[in-house]
């Protein structure tokens, strides 16, 4: 634990990565302030000079995970003409299911007040599923351009159907549920198969 009056660096992402660990272990039921700074190791109350409350702090969690996964989709702009289109696609689609992962996706349900503020955020223009469809359907465009994908396949079609099934398998699975990786790359190939 970090001595009283010690600062502890990059404390949001101690903490996130603290209730990514505690939901996945044991559940959204056992996510309590208490549990993420014991996991953390940090001080009680830390989580609450930081976050005006649990709700608060859930969902800055998903919305960091939301914003990460868009930045990575965002970068495929840059890979069109490198490596393979389904390699890189492959990748986003699994980033977009290890953005916080079942368990966070639950969590966020469980807690109708870090819903709202979730929704809330993203109506306001914070980086969310569209932002990442928005990307993948550019860059499926540009890859197109350059011959590596048919121009028979329309790229706003893959795209939705990548973040559709990634939001469905986040909404619907549990921490005890097989891997969702194997299906989704199935899925990236036969949507590259036209």
């Amino acid at each position: 634990m970090s001595p009283r009056g010690v600062a502890t660096p990059d404390v949001r992402e101690l903490l996130f990565a603290a209730a990514e660990h505690v939901v996945r272990r044991d559940g959204p039921g056992a996510l309590t302030s208490r549990s993420v700074t014991a996991q953390a190791g940090c001080a009680k109350g830390l989580l609450h000079t930081h976050f005006a409350g649990l709700d608060e702090f859930v969902a800055e969690l998903c919305l960091d995970r939301f914003a990460r996964t868009a930045a990575k989709a965002q970068a495929l702009s840059g890979l069109a003409g490198q490596g393979t289109v389904q390699t890189n696609l492959t990748a986003v689609a699994f980033a977009l299911l290890d953005s916080g992962g079942p368990a966070i996706a639950g969590l966020a349900m469980t807690r109708p007040a870090a819903a709202l503020r979730i929704r809330d955020a993203l109506e306001g223009g914070a980086p969310g599923f569209t932002a990442i469809q928005e990307a993948i359907t550019d860059y499926l465009k540009a890859e197109q351009e350059l011959g590596r994908v048919a121009k028979s396949i329309a790229p706003d079609t893959p795209a939705l159907a990548i973040v559709g099934t990634a939001h469905h398998l986040l909404m619907t699975s549990r921490p005890d549920t097989p891997d969702p990786r194997p299906p989704m790359a199935r899925l990236v190939a036969a949507l590259l198969d036209g």
